[in-house]
């Protein structure tokens, strides 16, 4: 039986109709009012299973019509499926009823509690929540790694594709990795959406690459906040020794934020801030 803890549809996103309202069914209406975008290709969803590297307890954030859902638990894991749409839930829950390595969770994955033993996140997430799912991972104790299929912009961005790095991931690069993954085209989901995915593996290190965390996100966090358009004259305003330290860090003296690579802020926060 799907377990009712309702808010928020985590199926993959796509723009909402201007109208509502007229002929539609409600299924249509609920795809569009709760962003609904299904992964329909089989392809993509082994690329996803096999980026993922399933065991043990897996959460998968919109389980929607359960093919991802099954084909992790086909591959070894034990899946808690979350799903906001009760007529979607229903029927994941019913057609898993007897499979033993899948519970159905009507509700919103980022309200849910983390679990304490170690877990996986997998999923094809909605674009519009796409931030939100992921400071949840980031911020859960236990969490092993997330496998996101997540609109390729957002993949790339974070991944530093496009040659420059965002906040988010400096500031949680010394305990994770961020890669990006596979492209899933628009054409392999249901309704098609406006642009194209990709799979974006965030992997928790063994071991974290500082010691301080407080010191280094205060040092980051400084770094981005923009004082005299460079990173050097950011870091003067509280450090000293920065010179040295960018020398150290193969940073150029006039580089902006966005350019410094994460492994250079972890040499600048070993050389600022121990």
């Amino acid at each position: 039986m799907a377990k009712d803890h309702a808010h928020r549809n985590y199926s993959h996103t796509q723009k909402k109709a201007r109208n509502s309202g007229g002929s539609r069914t409600p299924v249509d209406r609920a795809r569009r009012e709760l962003s609904q975008n299904f992964l329909v290709d089989r392809h993509a969803v082994d690329l996803m299973v096999k980026a993922a590297a399933p065991e043990g307890l897996v959460l998968e954030p919109g389980a929607g019509e359960g093919a991802l859902t099954l084909a992790l638990a086909s591959a070894g894991a034990r899946v808690v499926g979350y799903e906001i749409d009760p007529r979607l839930a229903g029927l994941l829950a019913s057609r898993t009823r007897s499979d033993p390595r899948i519970e159905v969770v009507r509700g919103d994955f980022t309200a849910a509690r983390a679990p304490r033993e170690p877990f996986a996140v997998v999923g094809n997430i909605p674009y519009s929540v796409t931030s939100k799912i992921v400071d949840w991972c980031l911020r859960a104790p236990a969490l092993t790694s997330a496998t996101l299929l997540t609109q390729r912009e957002y993949a790339r961005k974070r991944t530093g594709d496009y040659g420059r790095w965002s906040l988010v991931t400096v500031e949680s690069w010394p305990w994770f990795s961020w890669r990006l993954g596979d492209t899933v085209g628009r054409e392999s989901f249901r309704p098609v959406p406006a642009v194209d995915s990709a799979i974006l593996r965030v992997e928790r290190r063994p071991e974290p690459l500082v010691t301080g965390r407080r010191s280094y996100l205060e040092l980051v966090e400084l770094g981005f906040g923009g004082v005299g358009g460079s990173v050097r004259a950011s870091l003067k305003t509280r450090y000293d020794g920065v010179d040295a330290a960018l020398e150290a860090a193969g940073v150029a003296r006039d580089a902006v934020v966005g350019h410094v690579h994460p492994d250079q802020w972890v040499t600048l926060w070993g050389r600022l801030c121990r």
